[in-house]
């Protein structure tokens, strides 16, 4: 393992967003498809990282190492932190004319799922089997963002494409606080002794259908919400399949792979020298988020 191990930094962050639609609707490259794309992905983060947080902090109290109890702590700060900015954005965004609500309130289906059943069997022990699957599903989304993540920093394409500047700092920051602590679930997943199977179950079922189910979302976006995109099926067509293009996936799936190995950690890809250029690039003297920082 090449990286540091280092404690995840909780930044209170204010990114402006109002009420009132931004400049262009189509802030992303332009794009009908890629930005409701984008769209959904800020509307699912809330309710997600609530399941995140959720299926990590009950395992607290069994972590007998300390530097793995305050890592966890940091990730949780993080997590709880993404949520309440992107909620700030998808209300912006919900200005412009996206339904971020509506899938919102489909993802929190299984948050409230997930906290009525914490209600009835408030023990850890109890129900392990539904446990280990909500970390598991943890463990292979947070490898999932992570990959996100590392292409979001690294390609130049996908910073021009966000053409709204908060957003895209925004996903910038996220971006890098997904990297900076993208070992922290998995590492709560062996410390508990979850078995190896669950999270490579649930990293075959991201790898085959997360791209495609977030096709059909954005899709069943514009049918619900975009007279624009609805009047124009050619183009959400052509749309797409530059989408799918898109430098954000490049690699995607080879980059699955090595999750689905039995040896496999989350710092064997080493992205401590992107991860220090992006704090410094957004959080140095003259960093673009030093004047957003609380």
């Amino acid at each position: 393992m090449t990286n540091v191990m280092t404690y995840p930094a909780v930044r209170r962050l204010n990114f402006g967003f109002g009420e009132q639609p931004a400049g262009d609707r189509y802030f992303a490259d332009g794009s009908i498809v890629f930005s409701h794309l984008v769209a959904i992905l800020s509307a699912i983060f809330p309710p997600g990282e609530d399941i995140f947080v959720r299926s990590v902090r009950r395992y607290s109290g069994q972590l007998a190492d300390p530097d793995l109890a305050k890592r966890v702590a940091g990730f949780i700060g993080q997590e709880k932190t993404h949520g309440l900015q992107h909620r700030e954005l998808n209300e912006q965004l919900a200005a412009m004319g996206y339904p971020t609500a509506w899938f919102e309130y489909l993802l929190g289906s299984t948050e409230r799922m997930e906290k009525f059943l914490d209600k009835q069997y408030p023990s850890p022990d109890r129900l392990p089997r539904l446990r280990h699957f909500f970390l598991g599903f943890t463990v292979a989304a947070e490898h999932f963002t992570a990959v996100w993540a590392e292409n979001i920093l690294k390609r130049p394409a996908v910073q021009a494409m966000m053409y709204d500047p908060e957003i895209r700092n925004l996903l910038n920051w996220h971006a890098l606080e997904e990297l900076e602590h993208k070992s922290v679930a998995f590492d709560v997943y062996r410390a508990v002794g979850v078995p190896e199977s669950t999270h490579i179950r649930w990293m075959r079922f991201a790898q085959n259908w997360g791209i495609p189910i977030l096709v059909v979302f954005s899709w069943l976006s514009i049918a619900t919400t975009d007279v624009e995109g609805r009047r124009q099926p050619f183009r959400i067509l052509k749309e797409t399949v530059q989408m799918l293009r898109n430098p954000m996936w490049k690699g995607f799936y080879s980059d699955m792979r090595p999750f689905k190995r039995r040896d496999f950690h989350p710092d064997q890809i080493d992205t401590a020298q992107l991860v220090a250029y992006w704090q410094q690039e957004l959080f140095g003297a003259e960093g673009q988020l030093a004047d957003h920082v609380k």
